[in-house]
């Protein structure tokens, strides 16, 4: 459920046919994991960023419409997708967006027009690699740990998975 005391916001599903919203998304992660966390660009925008690859989430201030977070879902297969590079603008953590934006991935992902045409929806795998440090985030959103730690880009992660009906 999201924050009471969150402003008002919008979340707007990106893809290569919307270049200037996946500019924003992609401004977001730099701002974030580059700037802030030191990561480096070339890790950051990777093969997943190719057009039709993935598709982005991208958490918006209304009226403005100024950018403040993005996730991304990799899509592996119909059946397997990939969240990754949340993140939320510092000024704008304390508002519990982070799981906004985890939820509202769900959202798409189960009202998918290619999911909803589907003869047998079944049930998506949806898999991360969390950073150790916020693997509690992501079980309190439903996902669980599977196998050992490992590391991407010089810093601990561990796969975590939730699955969708």
């Amino acid at each position: 459920m999201p924050s009471t005391d969150a402003p008002p916001h919008e979340f707007v599903p990106v893809d290569e046919s919307t270049p200037d919203l996946l500019q924003q998304c992609i401004d977001v992660r730099i701002a974030v994991f580059v700037t802030e966390q030191e990561f480096p660009l070339d890790t950051e925008i990777d093969k997943y960023d190719n057009p039709g690859v993935s598709t982005h989430i991208l958490l918006r201030l209304l009226p403005s419409l100024e950018p403040t977070g993005t996730i991304r879902i990799t899509h592996l297969s119909p059946t397997e997708k990939k969240l990754g590079r949340l993140c939320v603008l510092k000024d704008y953590r304390n508002f519990k967006f982070g799981k906004d934006l985890v939820l509202a991935a769900h959202d798409y992902l189960l009202s998918s027009p290619q999911r909803v045409e589907s003869a047998e929806p079944g049930r998506l795998s949806v898999a991360l690699h969390s950073q150790i440090y916020v693997k509690g985030f992501y079980a309190k959103c439903g996902y669980e740990e599977v196998g050992p730690e490992f590391d991407e880009d010089g810093a601990p992660h561990q796969k975590m998975v939730r699955y969708l009906t």
